[in-house]
C-alpha cells in the first residue's frame, strides 16, 4: 500500500485529517431581487399546497400534520417559472460546491432534476434519510420563524464505530456524531446526497416553509 504523500518514514509521529465532508451555506443572492423571490415563492407555496390534492393525501400518510409535494408534483422547476428562477440562482451554487468537491465532471453536467416543496407546523418532522440515485442535494429556506429546527446532519461513520468508546462533551463540532446547520430564510445548503440527515419536528406555532432538490450528474 502506498504511503500518503507528505508522510515520511522516521518523523515523529502525527495526526491528519483525511476524507472530509464537505457542506456548503450560503445565501441565494442578495439585493431586492431576492427579497422579491423570496416572496413570490411564499405566495406560490401556499396557492400549491391548495391545488394539490394528492400532495395533501400523500403528505397525511407520509409527512405527518405538514404537506409537501415530494409524492405528487416533485419537479416544480418545470411546472412554475418562479421555480425555475430558483433553480437558475442555485445552479451557480451548485457549480461552486462542485468546484470544492474537486469533482472533474469529464464534460457532463450537474442538473436540477427533482425540486419540491416542504410546509412544516408545529410537530411535523423528518426523520434521517439520504437522496440515492443523485449526486448533490440541498435545501433553500423560504420562511423560518424563530425556534423552527434546522437542518441535522450525521458523521456518515457512525454505523461502522461498532466498538468505539464514545466522544468527550465538549469535543470541537468536527469530532462530533451530529452537526446541524440553523435554517435562515433566504439561504440555502448543499451536501453530497448520500450524507444521512434529518429536520427534527418543528417546535413552534408558526410553519417552516422550505424547498428540497437534487442534482444529478447526467
Amino acid at each position: 500500500m502506498s504511503r500518503p504523500a507528505g508522510l515520511k518514514p522516521g518523523r515523529a509521529s502525527r495526526v491528519q485529517g483525511w476524507f472530509p465532508t464537505l457542506i456548503y451555506q450560503a445565501p441565494l443572492a442578495t439585493g431586492s431581487g431576492a427579497l422579491a423571490l423570496n416572496r413570490e415563492l411564499l405566495r406560490e407555496s401556499a396557492q400549491l399546497r391548495e391545488f394539490d390534492r394528492a400532495g395533501r393525501s400523500w403528505s397525511q400518510t407520509h409527512y405527518h400534520g405538514g404537506y409537501t409535494s415530494y409524492g405528487s408534483m416533485d419537479r416544480l422547476h418545470q411546472f412554475s417559472s418562479t421555480f425555475d428562477t430558483l433553480r437558475r440562482k442555485l445552479d451557480r451554487h451548485v457549480a461552486r460546491y462542485a468546484t470544492s468537491l474537486h469533482w472533474d465532471l469529464r464534460g457532463r453536467s450537474l442538473e436540477m432534476t427533482d425540486c419540491w416543496l416542504n410546509i412544516m407546523p408545529r410537530g411535523t418532522a423528518h426523520s434521517f434519510h439520504l437522496h440515492p440515485q443523485s449526486a448533490i442535494s440541498g435545501t433553500y429556506y423560504v420562511k423560518t420563524p424563530r425556534g423552527c429546527p434546522g437542518l441535522k446532519f450525521e458523521d456518515p461513520r457512525l454505523s461502522r464505530m461498532m466498538a468505539a468508546p464514545p466522544r468527550d462533551a465538549d469535543a470541537p463540532d468536527e469530532h462530533r456524531a451530529h452537526i446541524v446547520y440553523p435554517a435562515r430564510a433566504g439561504e440555502l445548503i448543499l451536501f453530497e446526497s448520500w450524507l444521512r440527515h434529518e429536520v427534527p419536528p418543528n417546535p413552534v406555532d408558526v410553519e417552516r416553509i422550505s424547498i428540497s432538490f437534487n442534482y444529478h450528474w447526467l
